[in-house]
Protein backbone atom coordinates (compact mmCIF):
# COMPACT_ATOMS: atom_id res chain seq x y z
CA UNK A 1 0.00 0.00 0.00
CA UNK A 2 1.33 3.69 -1.18
CA UNK A 3 1.02 6.16 1.74
CA UNK A 4 1.88 9.03 -0.74
CA UNK A 5 -1.35 8.93 -2.37
CA UNK A 6 -2.72 9.82 0.69
CA UNK A 7 -0.73 12.89 0.86
CA UNK A 8 -2.09 14.21 -2.50
CA UNK A 9 -5.93 13.98 -1.51
CA UNK A 10 -5.16 15.61 1.74
CA UNK A 11 -3.84 18.54 0.13
CA UNK A 12 -6.88 18.53 -2.49
CA UNK A 13 -9.08 18.34 -0.18
CA UNK A 14 -7.86 21.13 1.65
CA UNK A 15 -8.11 23.05 -1.53
CA UNK A 16 -4.32 23.06 -1.58
CA UNK A 17 -4.02 25.33 1.60
CA UNK A 18 -1.55 22.18 2.54
CA UNK A 19 1.98 23.01 1.54
CA UNK A 20 3.48 19.85 3.24
CA UNK A 21 1.73 16.58 4.85
CA UNK A 22 3.09 13.25 6.11
CA UNK A 23 1.63 10.17 7.88
CA UNK A 24 3.02 8.92 10.94
CA UNK A 25 2.32 5.89 13.00
CA UNK A 26 0.22 6.54 16.57
CA UNK A 27 2.41 3.56 17.74
CA UNK A 28 5.96 5.47 18.08
CA UNK A 29 6.05 8.29 15.71
CA UNK A 30 7.35 6.69 12.58
CA UNK A 31 6.60 8.39 9.12
CA UNK A 32 4.36 5.79 6.84
CA UNK A 33 5.08 7.72 3.36
CA UNK A 34 8.17 8.46 1.49
CA UNK A 35 10.19 11.78 1.99
CA UNK A 36 10.93 12.06 -1.58
CA UNK A 37 7.29 12.91 -2.31
CA UNK A 38 6.71 16.55 -3.45
CA UNK A 39 4.67 17.42 -0.75
CA UNK A 40 6.29 15.42 1.89
CA UNK A 41 6.83 17.53 5.47
CA UNK A 42 10.02 15.71 6.62
CA UNK A 43 9.17 15.02 10.54
CA UNK A 44 12.60 13.99 12.44
CA UNK A 45 12.17 10.64 14.30
CA UNK A 46 12.56 12.52 17.47
CA UNK A 47 9.78 14.95 16.29
CA UNK A 48 7.32 11.86 15.41
CA UNK A 49 7.73 10.12 18.51
CA UNK A 50 6.87 13.21 20.64
CA UNK A 51 3.74 13.91 18.63
CA UNK A 52 2.78 10.30 18.80
CA UNK A 53 3.35 10.02 22.62
CA UNK A 54 1.29 13.07 23.28
CA UNK A 55 -1.55 11.96 21.16
CA UNK A 56 -1.50 8.08 22.31
CA UNK A 57 -1.33 9.66 26.02
CA UNK A 58 -3.96 12.47 25.15
CA UNK A 59 -1.61 14.65 26.82
CA UNK A 60 -0.45 17.74 24.95
CA UNK A 61 0.99 19.42 28.25
CA UNK A 62 4.79 19.21 27.03
CA UNK A 63 3.49 21.20 24.07
CA UNK A 64 2.27 24.22 25.71
CA UNK A 65 5.16 25.06 27.48
CA UNK A 66 7.71 24.27 25.07
CA UNK A 67 6.19 24.57 21.96
CA UNK A 68 5.46 22.13 18.84
CA UNK A 69 8.54 21.11 16.86
CA UNK A 70 8.02 19.78 13.01
CA UNK A 71 11.00 20.18 10.47
CA UNK A 72 13.04 21.89 13.55
CA UNK A 73 11.04 24.61 13.94
CA UNK A 74 9.27 25.70 16.56
CA UNK A 75 5.33 26.36 16.31
CA UNK A 76 2.95 28.39 19.32
CA UNK A 77 0.84 25.36 20.78
CA UNK A 78 -2.82 26.76 19.75
CA UNK A 79 -4.79 23.75 21.59
CA UNK A 80 -6.06 20.92 21.22
CA UNK A 81 -9.41 19.23 20.38
CA UNK A 82 -10.79 16.36 21.72
CA UNK A 83 -7.63 14.08 21.81
CA UNK A 84 -8.02 14.07 18.19
CA UNK A 85 -6.69 17.46 17.04
CA UNK A 86 -3.62 19.54 17.85
CA UNK A 87 -2.98 23.14 16.06
CA UNK A 88 -0.36 25.45 15.96
CA UNK A 89 1.38 28.09 14.51
CA UNK A 90 4.81 30.21 14.18
CA UNK A 91 4.20 33.93 13.03
CA UNK A 92 5.78 34.48 9.91
CA UNK A 93 6.44 31.00 9.39
CA UNK A 94 2.46 29.94 9.22
CA UNK A 95 0.89 26.91 11.31
CA UNK A 96 0.84 22.92 11.77
CA UNK A 97 -1.86 20.76 12.21
CA UNK A 98 -2.35 17.57 13.39
CA UNK A 99 -5.22 14.64 13.53
CA UNK A 100 -5.42 11.24 14.86
CA UNK A 101 -7.06 8.67 13.57
CA UNK A 102 -7.12 4.72 14.87
CA UNK A 103 -3.23 3.89 14.33
CA UNK A 104 -2.09 7.02 12.46
CA UNK A 105 -1.53 10.84 12.71
CA UNK A 106 -1.96 13.33 9.46
CA UNK A 107 0.76 16.03 10.36
CA UNK A 108 0.20 19.47 7.80
CA UNK A 109 1.98 22.41 7.35
CA UNK A 110 0.69 25.33 5.74
CA UNK A 111 2.63 28.66 4.68
CA UNK A 112 1.31 32.13 6.16
CA UNK A 113 -0.95 33.10 3.43
CA UNK A 114 -2.79 29.70 3.74
CA UNK A 115 -5.94 28.61 5.61
CA UNK A 116 -5.52 26.70 8.42
CA UNK A 117 -9.63 25.68 8.92
CA UNK A 118 -9.18 24.72 5.10
CA UNK A 119 -6.33 22.73 5.86
CA UNK A 120 -7.97 21.24 8.56
CA UNK A 121 -10.67 20.00 6.48
CA UNK A 122 -8.64 18.33 4.58
CA UNK A 123 -6.73 16.48 7.74
CA UNK A 124 -10.40 15.38 8.67
CA UNK A 125 -11.34 13.97 5.32
CA UNK A 126 -8.69 12.03 5.32
CA UNK A 127 -8.48 10.98 8.94
CA UNK A 128 -11.86 10.15 8.65
CA UNK A 129 -11.63 7.91 5.97
CA UNK A 130 -8.32 6.15 7.75
CA UNK A 131 -10.47 5.40 10.82
CA UNK A 132 -13.06 4.08 8.63
CA UNK A 133 -10.88 1.70 7.21
CA UNK A 134 -9.12 0.83 10.63
CA UNK A 135 -6.40 2.85 10.38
Amino acid sequence: MSWDGYLDNCSAQSQDHIVRCCIISLDGGSVWNTTTHAKALKITPAEGAKIAKAFKDKNFSSFMSTGIYVEGQKFQFLREVEGKVMLGKKKGLGFVSFQSSKQAIICAFGSEDKQQGNANKGLSVVGDYLESVGY
